[in-house]
């Protein structure tokens, strides 16, 4: 479940669909080497009774457009049962969109921070940006760097308490929520930028491994 043009490119020409010539975005190609990807546009109970959650043992969230109390209760449920979820929300995109401002296809610029973040122990702060070059900035996570760009601090919060270690400067946090995992980063930078997430080592696909293993 995302905002940004990750699954179908931003400028997609309906026409090409299908054929040879139809460009898939990089961040598809390189997460369909390890993954299969089912899109979702809920993540609760529709009226006919179908979880779109139900055989569903990994997700990825990254920002969305805003999640319902009932995406909010499911999502809280499916993590305690089992799941491994990867959940990214950057309060302020830094890729360009063509999109106008307003527009309902365009990407959520600032996430919508769900309030089963809090519920988790978790919250995400808005960081000054004036000491680093354009917003831009690294910071260690394990053996490789990681590029952040104008990204969030992720710090605990009281909610229930659950085991959290904190990376990469506290834009990454890892917790034990019940029986499953929630990954959180606080910026979206590797999956915005391909230089920042692609290459031969892609940062993304390191991402993905760490939340799901």
């Amino acid at each position: 479940m995302t905002s940004l043009p990750i699954y179908w490119p931003g400028n997609l020409d309906f026409s090409t669909l299908g054929s040879d010539n139809a460009e898939l975005p990089w961040q598809r190609v390189l997460i369909e080497r390890c993954h299969t990807i089912e899109p979702l546009d809920t993540l609760s109970q529709d009226d006919a009774g179908t979880d779109p959650l139900v055989a569903i043992d990994r997700l990825a969230v990254i920002q969305p457009r805003g999640l319902s109390p009932a995406d909010n209760v499911a999502l809280d449920d499916w993590v305690r049962s089992g799941g491994k979820l990867l959940l990214m929300l950057d309060p302020v995109l830094s890729g360009e969109y063509a999109l106008p401002l307003g527009d309902p296809a365009r990407p959520v610029d600032t996430a919508l921070i769900p309030p089963v973040v809090e519920r988790w122990g978790m919250e995400i702060s808005v960081v000054a940006h004036d000491e680093w070059d354009d917003g831009i900035t690294s910071a260690q996570w394990g053996p490789r760097t990681v590029t952040i760009i104008h990204g969030g601090r992720i710090s605990k919060a009281n909610g229930d308490g659950a085991p959290c270690e904190l990376y990469a400067d506290n834009v990454i946090a890892h917790c034990q929520i019940g029986k499953g995992t929630v990954t959180l980063v606080a910026d979206a930078a590797v999956v915005e930028h391909q230089e920042a997430g692609g290459g031969e080592d892609p940062t993304l696909t390191y991402l993905l491994d760490f939340a799901f293993r």
